[in-house]
């Protein structure tokens, strides 16, 4: 989940303010070892707990991979990377080259020395920019994926149109996104936004309507609200009998965590938000 373009200068400082942290890299690296042990390898699974920052973490990442199923060499462009841990685990699990863009220039700072201290600059690359003005040429990616950004973007439209011009004809888009519910809005702060003027939740039928208009085929949209309920009534239960994990996403967000995650999982529960996952084409 990642701060990418609204088009106002104003709105982008907020969501920018709400997402940024001092020091991301550095206290990611510190609570590994301190997890760990000083001499811990690291890799994009080691990191898994702490650069996954989505609703279900690295399970999202690897069910998004797999519906997205790159092939070893494949191009892919992650739009919000944060601080990079999808792109990571991506590039190192199905040996293809990565590229992501967020906003938030701390979080695209500490994905280079995350990236570098994997040893994965040469199949990642970070980079600081919009989702809504994508710095590539035309065709540039065989796949592209999305994780937990949308819901920062009010024109989707033009999001969807910028990932179908720098996809190859054939290539996909995966998206999983936090949607509008039957019973929302949801109240805030939210994991992806402080307050409800920084936050655009579209309705499921107007995603199907706006990845559609641009010219998308859409190959799978799927409602996995239960899914996220289910996983976060699962953590809430460790939580109870074992207490906060050693490793979390805590260290990233900081003292907000605890409140963010359980207005997020209460708005699920109450139907206010839902989870929409997509996998769109690009025509040939």
């Amino acid at each position: 989940m990642a701060g990418t373009s609204v088009g106002s200068s104003k709105m982008q400082d907020e969501i920018e303010r709400h997402y940024a942290s001092e020091a991301i890299a550095d206290r990611t690296l510190a609570a590994l070892r301190e997890a760990y042990g000083p001499d811990v390898p690291i890799t994009p699974d080691a990191l898994a707990p702490l650069d996954q920052f989505h609703g279900r973490g690295v399970a999202a990442t690897e069910a998004l991979g797999t519906r997205l199923a790159p092939k070893a060499g494949d191009r892919l462009l992650d739009i919000g990377s944060g601080i990079g841990g999808p792109a990571r685990w991506i590039a190192a699990h199905f040996g293809c080259h990565v590229t992501g863009i967020d906003l938030t220039r701390a979080f695209c700072d500490a994905a280079e020395v995350l990236t570098r201290a994997c040893d994965m600059s040469e199949q990642v690359r970070i980079m600081h920019g919009s989702a809504t003005e994508l710095p590539f040429p035309d065709q540039s990616f065989d796949r592209a994926y999305s994780q937990n950004v949308l819901m920062n973007i009010a024109d989707k439209r033009r999001f969807y149109r910028e990932a179908f011009r720098v996809l190859r004809p054939g290539g996909l888009l995966a998206v999983d996104q936090i949607a509008l519910g039957l019973n929302g809005p949801p109240g805030y702060p939210q994991p992806w936004a402080s307050v409800a003027e920084a936050s655009f939740l579209a309705a499921p039928d107007e995603i199907r309507d706006d990845s559609a208009a641009v010219g998308f085929d859409i190959l799978v949209l799927r409602d996995a609200t239960d899914e996220a309920i289910a996983f976060h009534e699962e953590m809430r239960r460790r939580m109870k009998a074992e207490g906060p994990p050693r490793l979390g996403l805590q260290v990233l967000v900081g003292d907000r965590f605890r409140e963010l995650m359980r207005n997020s999982a209460d708005s699920l529960a109450q139907r206010q938000t839902s989870v929409i996952q997509c996998l769109l084409r690009r025509p040939e």
